[in-house]
């Protein structure tokens, strides 16, 4: 059975997920501080967390930076506050997504469907394998990103995005593309999202981000990454 950590202070938010996520069949704990769902990592196991930006002990995004140092399980972030601040630095340090409070709970679980979907997905797929595209070097097995042999720090989501991109090379992929294989059919949220993303992988990769050489604008359609005979 499918595992579920939720972490939020408000007892009445927490609770209510608990039930309506039972009844869809998943196995649900719920922790009201950061500290005890650090613990919880470990003793529970979960295979997504549902985390709240405001907790009383520790915030949110030391909960999650902290949950990243060992585990790549999809993490959805709550917050009070529809800030594209808090998105972004949510999303930089390994939050899979973002709901902001208050939410239709069709949508949350519509999400967490999704990132369940891509973490089977990946688990099934064949043999993995390392390619390089310029001076940007993907292992998928390893799920680490490499630009001249110093290795990126990137979030999960951004190396799914960046995975796609570079597979693709060449190929401009609709933002549509973009969302439905990275996000999930599903998905519902704000399509500005993957604008987010793609900003923080020229921050991490381009020598002027404000110019992308690698992760190329297609006005009107997506993005594309530069086919490696553009980078020689």
């Amino acid at each position: 059975m499918t595992r579920i950590l939720i972490v939020d202070d408000d007892e009445l938010i927490a609770d209510s997920l608990s039930y309506s996520l039972k009844l869809e069949g998943f196995e649900v704990y719920s922790v009201e501080l950061g500290a005890q769902a650090l613990s919880a990592m470990a003793a529970f196991a979960p295979d997504l967390v549902v985390l709240d930006l405001n907790l009383p002990d520790i915030s949110g995004m030391e909960v999650c930076r902290q949950m990243r140092i060992n585990s790549t399980i999809p993490v959805i972030m709550l917050t009070a506050r529809d800030d594209e601040i808090d998105r972004v630095m949510g999303l930089e340090i390994g939050a899979d997504d973002y709901l902001t409070k208050p939410f239709a709970f069709r949508e949350l679980l519509a999400r967490i469907r999704a990132l369940l979907r891509r973490v089977q997905f990946d688990q099934q797929a064949p043999s993995p394998s390392t390619f390089v595209i310029g001076e940007v070097a993907l292992d998928k097995k390893a799920r680490r990103i490499f630009r001249r042999n110093l290795e990126i720090e990137i979030s999960a989501r951004e190396f799914d995005l960046l995975m796609l991109l570079m597979q693709n090379a060449g190929t401009a992929l609709s933002r549509e593309q973009l969302l439905d294989q990275v996000w999930g059919q599903d998905w519902v949220g704000d399509h500005r999202t993957l604008n987010v993303h793609i900003r923080w992988l020229r921050v991490k990769l381009e020598d002027d981000p404000a110019s992308p050489r690698l992760i190329q604008t297609v006005r009107g359609y997506g993005y594309r990454f530069a086919g490696p005979e553009e980078l020689t």
